[in-house]
């Protein structure tokens, strides 16, 4: 395969990953890994230090757009990026000591999880006028723009949340991706905050998380300019686009296909990990 070949592969394929990353909420690190490690054989460590980039650029590329909007709650991104940046060091140093092997599985294995995720039936927690003590004292309820009218939310288990963004951030760190399942997880399932609210402060979230992490693995050399720079373009392109799209329509229909993919290369994943076969 020459050069030119694939850097446009690479380009084409970190597009889509920016694009579906910011409708979803997942970060293009779930297609872009896939892409790198079952498509192109590229090196597992390589592929997560372009992922880390691809994150950063999927995060500055829809983050601006949704903020804009009035979706995204800065003041609990700011808050609970305390937890995911320190963690995601601790994640990038864990995977110093990790065989490429179980790092491809565990991967595998978030894959999956974030496949459930998007399935699931989301609850809609807008209309819950209780709070936490922690809640009103950081300032952390909000409201967002909707058909009618501006909608409040209040949120809750502060601690609980802030502990599932430990475990989120230590997976960005130890695989290079936004792990915005488990960041949706905690606001969504945990502090009870509005879907479509958690979604778009994951995004927010996910590039601080990642420049952590992305300053570790670029001192580690595992950064490679001839990959991360068409990711980077590809992605930021992509996610730009899907920012516009998420405010004015419904993704359901695209979110099961996108499971679907997911699941296979999860599965893809978990078996060349365990065979050893990448």
């Amino acid at each position: 395969m020459t050069v030119l070949l694939f850097t446009i592969i690479v380009l084409v394929g970190a597009f889509l990953a920016g694009l579906l990353g910011s409708l979803t909420g997942l970060g293009g690190g779930v297609i872009i890994i896939p892409l790198l490690t079952l498509g192109l054989g590229v090196d597992i460590h390589y592929a997560i230090g372009a992922s880390i980039i691809s994150v950063i650029a999927t995060s500055s590329g829809s983050a601006a757009a949704y903020v804009k909007e009035g979706i995204t709650n800065v003041r609990i991104g700011m808050f609970l990026e305390i937890a995911t940046t320190l963690s995601a060091i601790v994640g990038v140093i864990i995977a110093t000591y990790i065989k490429a092997d179980y790092i491809i599985v565990i991967f595998g294995l978030i894959l999956l999880f974030s496949a459930f995720m998007m399935l699931k039936k989301k609850i809609d927690h807008s209309n819950n006028e209780k709070t936490s003590v922690l809640a009103n004292y950081f300032k952390l309820n909000g409201s967002y723009p909707t058909e009618d009218g501006m909608k409040q939310y209040a949120v809750h288990h502060v601690v609980g949340g802030f502990a599932m963004m430990f475990v989120a951030g230590t997976l960005s760190g130890l695989l290079g991706i936004g792990s915005g399942a488990l960041k949706v997880i905690g606001m969504d399932n945990i502090m009870k905050i509005p879907f479509k609210v958690s979604t778009t402060t994951s995004n927010f979230m996910i590039g601080v998380t990642a420049a952590a992490s992305a300053l570790v693995y670029l001192h580690k050399g595992q950064i490679d300019p001839a990959i991360a720079m068409p990711v980077t373009l590809g992605v930021i392109t992509g996610a730009t686009l899907g920012a516009k799209i998420l405010i004015r329509t419904k993704t359901d229909k695209l979110k099961v296909i996108f499971a679907i993919v997911v699941t296979f290369l999860a599965l893809q994943m978990i078996y060349k990990g365990l065979t050893g076969s990448i």
